[in-house]
């Protein structure tokens, strides 16, 4: 396989065969994020993936089952470009049955519904949105570049699309006072609306580099301590009311994994929250609490 630069995927795609589309990500800009920051953002030709597809099939065979198109933002592809890709993974993987991608917020709104139902229809089956906050000020603090209202439309044009929408958001990205609070109500209310297919889960960790690692050193942002992370994520919880979403926060950012429906068991992962908060025993944080499947 050919790739260039490091190459990330979420973690539910680790037995997926990736296919790099674009090197690098086509915004860019986030003040938390360390990845794509030492390559400069280009679409590669279309004739270099379709080679890629057949050293895969070389490799792997033609039994391949899931596809995820890397890297940071692969649909900011033209849509044309995409529906040709997809169009070569189907064909030359008879059992392909998933195929996915990042999808920024900026992107997916410069799609139209329509361009996003022929996608559907072509075969991508799920995007990982970064929503990362309800909150306005949170958002144009992280530089994210859309509001929370176009967050939410860009969501809302993925699920409507029925392409199956993972929204990933980061606890602790308000940072220590009265945001924390803020940002953990106005992120579930915008779940809520936008009525994702699951929710992911991750704890801000600045990274050595990134705008917001600075900001770290300087004291202009405070990180939550433990504590105040697992209270973050018990409001989150709490105000959350889609009783169909699936949550996973078992993202190895995280202080204490939590896994399970809303439904079924939202009631154990919030005892499980409150069982560390009463305990504060430093020896209990990141053992897992697992909610039923």
């Amino acid at each position: 396989m050919r790739y260039e630069g490091n190459i990330y995927r979420p973690p539910p795609e680790a037995d997926a065969y990736i296919l790099q589309c674009t090197v690098g990500c086509s915004y860019n800009k986030c003040t938390y994020c360390s990845m794509y920051k030492d390559i400069r953002y280009r679409v590669r030709p279309i004739d270099d993936l379709k080679e890629d597809i057949q050293m895969a099939k070389k490799a792997f065979g033609a039994n391949v089952e899931k596809v995820f198109l890397s890297d940071g933002d692969a649909i900011s592809l033209p849509t044309s470009m995409l529906l040709e890709i997809l169009s070569e993974l189907y064909s030359t993987f008879p059992k392909l049955s998933h195929v996915s991608t990042y999808a920024g917020p900026q992107s997916t709104l410069s799609k139209t519904q329509q361009e996003l139902m022929q996608l559907k229809k072509a075969g991508l089956t799920m995007t990982y949105l970064g929503m990362e906050s309800g909150s306005d000020e949170v958002l144009a603090a992280v530089r994210k570049g859309v509001t929370a209202e176009e967050m939410l439309e860009a969501g809302t044009n993925i699920v409507q699309s029925g392409i199956k929408l993972v929204a990933m958001v980061m606890i602790g990205l308000g940072g220590n006072g009265q945001l924390s609070q803020i940002h953990a109500k106005k992120t579930a209310q915008l779940i809520n609306q936008m009525k994702p297919h699951l929710l992911g889960t991750l704890t801000t960790v600045p990274m050595e580099g990134t705008v917001l690692f600075r900001q770290t050193v300087k004291g202009d942002f405070r990180l939550l301590d433990p504590y105040e992370v697992l209270e973050e994520m018990k409001m989150l919880l709490e105000h959350i009311e889609l009783e169909d979403l699936y949550v996973d926060g078992t993202h190895a950012s995280n202080l204490l994994p939590i896994k399970g429906s809303i439904k079924e068991s939202k009631p154990e992962m919030l005892a499980s929250i409150n069982k560390y908060l009463r305990s504060k025993d430093e020896t209990l944080i990141g053992k897992a609490y697992v909610g039923r499947f």
